[in-house]
């Protein structure tokens, strides 16, 4: 019988990491729950969100402490927290979590999604679905994913083209996909921080990077990058993660209850980012952004391909990314 993520989440109190079950009469169990933007910005307001419903469901069961702004470090930095159980929820990306389960790596290929519907069908069918079995074996528990929205290119100087990139220093996240994605455009990879990167552009360290329309407003870094190129290169999948630590120390109705409201929280989140990425194209424009469509999508995507035969090893298999982009992966 195949272990799909509800019955898979159901069992994990009976890993070795399991603790004994607290009393609803004991004192409200705290969680933090960490967000690297502000009180406006989906990452935050997802978390409010999930707390309220598990408050009508489970009165002064859990008491949250939603620490935004990034207080608590960065992804890499947070998620070591998780792991830990010093910090007990978080929203991730699969970018940031393929540090632990490589696996992740599958949706963050460049090119490989058409849109926001392929990437949440991929995620929720056969080819997403033991994700969360890895990242458990982690000390990570993800019931459900996110869409963060798709990653542009932005820049201190228009960047319109593919020999643009040649020779500039980008930042890129921890991970060598996206390192060796922007070698393949003869580009120079400087792995950063996120909360870094206003500091990188504005000195100069970096000439470029990659993000979110919504974290680009959020982060300010249009005051240091104003010119972005609409190149939509990967459609950044997350995941709502609770503490492995913190999870197996649950009775099962309130895991039940965190992990319905996290789902219900996702879709929420998805919907928030949907219209926040409007608004703050908005924001970025009034400040001062210029906004470039891509010409010629082939000629970005062709160098692009060639890491899907790179990391084809650790996903899965070239006949498994083919799946992903030709939607074959089902519920």
């Amino acid at each position: 019988m195949r272990i799909n993520r509800r019955t898979f989440l159901a069992g994990f109190a009976a890993m070795p990491l399991a603790m004994p079950a607290l009393k609803r009469a004991q004192a409200a169990t705290p969680v933090v729950a960490a967000s690297l933007l502000g009180d406006d910005k989906p990452e935050t307001l997802v978390w409010m969100h999930i707390r309220d419903q598990v408050e009508r469901e489970l009165p002064g069961r859990f008491a949250f402490n939603i620490v935004p702004n990034a207080a608590l470090g960065g992804e890499k930095e947070v998620m070591e927290g998780v792991r830990l159980g010093s910090i007990q929820a978080s929203l991730s990306t699969l970018s940031n979590l393929s540090a632990w389960a490589p696996q992740t790596q599958l949706f963050d290929l460049p090119f490989l999604f058409r849109d926001a519907a392929h990437l949440e069908a991929a995620l929720e069918g056969t080819c997403g679905g033991d994700l969360s079995e890895k990242l458990a074996l982690e000390g990570i528990v993800a019931p459900v994913f996110v869409n963060y929205g798709a990653r542009h290119l932005l820049s201190r100087e228009p960047l319109l083209a593919p020999d643009d990139v040649k020779g500039k220093r980008i930042r890129v996240i921890q991970s060598p996909l996206h390192a060796q994605l922007w070698e393949s455009f003869g580009a120079h990879p400087i792995a950063l921080p996120i909360t870094e990167t206003y500091n990188a552009l504005s000195t100069g360290h970096v000439d470029t990077m990659d993000l979110t329309i919504s974290a680009y407003a959020g982060f300010r870094l249009y005051e240091v990058a104003p010119q972005t190129t609409l190149t939509g290169h990967i459609h950044a999948a997350g995941a709502v993660v609770f503490s492995g630590r913190f999870w197996a120390g649950l009775d099962e109705e309130a895991r039940s209850v965190l992990q319905k409201a996290a789902i219900e929280g996702a879709r929420h989140f998805n919907a928030l980012m949907a219209v926040d990425e409007k608004t703050s194209m908005k924001i970025a424009r009034e400040n001062g952004a210029t906004f470039h469509e891509v010409a010629e999508r082939t000629a970005w995507e062709g160098p692009a391909r060639k890491v899907w035969e790179s990391f084809a090893g650790q996903v899965g298999g070239m006949e498994r990314i083919e799946a992903v982009a030709a939607t074959a992966c089902r519920a």
